[in-house]
């Protein structure tokens, strides 16, 4: 029998499991697909051992930080994706999108007063562990919480690591072990007891979503009281779409990944992060489809922990440098989250960036601009402007200038805290993968976090890594990038 490992398990509340109950309850929060799902996979293990239907709940606050078009386009084209594969087994799906804020309060503890027991999924960042948490001592069942995020289980590291480098030495050791642990590929295809009809008092309360809404008429998004001034971006959320763009990604893109990815005119990115960031994809099944295309077998690993970026997965160099991106870097960011509540806070940062940054805080800043005028696009500099232009456009920067784009924030502004506030505020209201432990990691990266001090100091920076749009002009090709995303002003 396909068993979740018990390291991705956590009881939330220690209440008892009822075997008398008349379902399982599944509350999707984060690993919102059907498929490559270990705590659906969990849910529907304790229906078959209690011999119960599985119900499951996927539900949209409207009052989240950010609530937006944009954010709830996206993870509605999720549901309506959801509910069709659901609709074709014996899992009873209810999609839920709050009418306005606190009107879906109730609603998970009305379906556990008739479960056996609920399942969640175990996510580290937002206010999602503040609502499982909170919403668990309200239960009158066991709510346990599922990691689904990573190809290493969160808990499995003791430890915050501080540095890739010894992050990535760490997944080499300890990583074989999970390899051949994943989510299963098809699960609805498992027999359970079906149930044709939700409690009919919390169909009356919670009605489903209206199917407009899940086929995406923009009336019906329109009349949620979210904020309509960030609108959806032009490709959609869902598994279907992200499913997609990974086939795509493989066939077309991964072989010149190493060698292009940094090139701003160059579509070589995978673009799955925002499927990642929503649950839409799971990184088990990218590793799979890596792997697959590539012809390897756990086997193939390396034996020797070296902490070296390529080389240890026995695969050619582009396959290497995206699963460094897919699995350490991502990943560092989970580790983080799970090990410091505070990771979203300046004072997470390393000891030696914020005293070097705090030497530098009163230092003259070549220029100054507020959060408006950086929201705007309105600096003297052509870069920046294209790539917060193309963040408020698409919803996303190409990976090399994101760097670059939070590097000159905190050049800018008036101080490390602020020019921190700005880069949240930014980057969490546009960027469709924002609020995520991996978003974080970029944007703390900015001003020292997992880096290492650096020389000569700089004004303002210090001993933090320094960047330049002059520089990253002399590296990289980028007149055609500024062209479609920028003004006619060049850098001072």
């Amino acid at each position: 029998m396909h068993r979740v490992p018990e390291l991705r398990i956590r009881d939330l509340n220690g209440a008892p499991v009822r075997p008398d109950g008349k379902y399982v309850l599944y509350w999707m929060i984060a690993a919102r697909r059907p498929h490559w799902n270990f705590a659906l996979d969990r849910a529907l293990e304790l229906a078959g051992e209690l011999d119960r239907p599985l119900v499951v709940l996927e539900a949209l606050r409207a009052g989240y930080p950010w609530a937006s078009d944009r954010l709830h386009r996206f993870a509605i084209d999720g549901m309506a994706d959801n509910a069709r594969a659901f609709a074709k087994s014996d899992v009873l799906y209810h999609p839920y999108v709050e009418p306005r804020p606190g009107a879906g309060k109730g609603l998970v503890e009305a379906l556990a007063r008739d479960a056996c027991a609920a399942v969640t999924d175990d996510f580290p960042a937002f206010f999602l562990p503040r609502m499982t948490s909170a919403v668990a001592a309200r239960l009158p069942v066991r709510l346990e919480t599922v990691d689904g995020n990573g190809v290493l289980p969160m808990r499995a590291a003791p430890k915050e690591f501080a540095r890739a480098f010894d992050f990535r030495r760490f997944l080499q050791r300890e990583l074989p072990a999970h390899l051949d642990r994943a989510p299963r590929r098809a699960p609805l295809r498992s027999a359970v007891r079906p149930l044709r009809r939700w409690p009919a008092d919390v169909i009356r309360r919670w009605p489903a979503a209206d199917s407009r809404l899940l086929d995406g008429d923009a009336g019906a998004l329109a009349r949620l009281p979210i904020d309509h001034g960030v609108p959806p971006v032009a490709y959609r959320g869902g598994t279907r779409t992200g499913r997609r763009a990974m086939g795509r990604f493989l066939e077309q893109r991964l072989d010149g990944y190493g060698e292009t990815r940094n090139q701003p005119e160059s579509e070589t990115t995978s673009g799955l992060s925002p499927y990642l960031h929503y649950g839409h994809v799971s990184a088990h099944e990218v590793l799979h489809a890596v792997c697959a295309r590539e012809g390897w077998t756990p086997a193939d690993v390396s034996r020797r922990a070296s902490g070296k970026r390529s080389g240890w997965w026995g695969l050619r160099p582009p396959a290497e440098s995206f699963l460094d991106q897919l699995v350490t870097w991502r990943e560092l960011g989970f580790n983080c989250c799970v090990h410091r509540p505070d990771y979203d806070r300046y004072a997470s940062l390393p000891e030696w960036a914020r005293r070097t940054l705090r030497e530098h805080a009163r230092d003259p800043r070549p220029h100054r601009y507020t959060l408006e005028q950086f929201d705007r696009a309105e600096t003297h500099d052509s870069l920046w402007n294209a790539a917060q232009n193309q963040l408020r456009a698409e919803g996303r920067i190409h990976n090399y200038l994101r760097m670059l784009w939070g590097k000159k924030v905190l050049h800018w502004s008036a101080s490390p805290r602020r020019a921190l506030e700005i880069l949240i505020e930014l980057n969490n209201r546009y960027a469709v993968d924002g609020r995520d432990p991996n978003s974080y990691s970029g944007i703390f990266w900015t001003l020292g976090r997992f880096d290492r001090a650096w020389g000569p100091e700089r004004e303002v920076f210090g001993k933090v890594r320094y960047m330049s749009s002059a520089n990253t002009r002399r590296k990289l090709r980028v007149d055609g990038y500024v062209e479609r995303w920028g003004d006619a002003v060049d850098p001072a």
